[in-house]
């Protein structure tokens, strides 16, 4: 069936967000005197939501819900503050957002990325996409891979689950599809590898966004 809906992963897929999400704990890290790591080590600790990277980042000792929790909040102080300072649009990306558009394709974000946070990054960098739901992580929807963001989306969409996708770069974003019981697309550009989206199950794996619109369009 044609694509009717295109549901888009956030950080990884439409936007290179690493430095940003990795200056950001860095900094919770070093007012506490905490080991720091490297922007690769950051790659794997991201897709399960801020919270989650917070407790992979922390020593293993201070990983108490407590302790999380002084840190998330200086972690959302200094991301929100400095956001968009290296953040940008992976290559063909607002092109492709454009031409789904003049195609008729429906499109929505679904990220693990808080709600105020994902709402400001699509807002500055696709004020004109237009789509038709921008979900982050927000009191009463559970994470990806929970099936529930999607079939929110869906259901605002008014569109047959059959011509849904799910674009991601990460295993999650597979199983969210699979847990959906829709399409599903891996992306090589992002934070996660081929080997994982394969492993995970992904129906198509693009390396480019000309091959991204090829998969969506048919």
């Amino acid at each position: 069936m044609k694509t009717q809906l295109a549901i888009f992963d956030l950080d990884g897929t439409l936007l290179d967000t690493i430095d940003d999400l990795a200056a950001a704990a860095d900094h919770v890290l070093a007012v506490r005197s905490l080991p720091r790591h490297t922007t690769e080590a950051y790659r794997q600790m991201v897709g399960g939501g801020i919270r989650m990277l917070m407790r992979r980042a922390l020593p293993e000792h201070l990983r108490t819900d407590e302790y999380i929790d002084r840190c998330l909040a200086d972690f959302v102080a200094y991301y929100t503050e400095n956001i968009d300072r290296r953040t940008r649009p992976y290559e063909g990306i607002k092109q492709l957002l454009t031409e789904l558009s003049r195609r008729g394709v429906k499109m929505a974000v679904a990220s693990n990325k808080f709600q105020a946070g994902t709402e400001r990054l699509v807002g500055r960098f696709f004020p004109d996409a237009g789509f038709v739901a921008v979900s982050g992580n927000r009191e009463g929807m559970p994470l990806k891979p929970d099936a529930a963001v999607v079939e929110q989306i869906i259901a605002r969409a008014g569109v047959d689950r059959s011509g849904v996708v799910m674009i991601g770069d990460s295993g999650v974003d597979i199983a969210t599809a699979r847990n959906a019981e829709i399409r599903s697309i891996g992306v090589t550009w992002g934070f996660r590898s081929r080997e994982e989206l394969a492993a995970a199950g992904a129906d198509e794996i693009v390396s480019t966004a000309d091959e991204l619109r090829e998969a969506i369009l048919g």
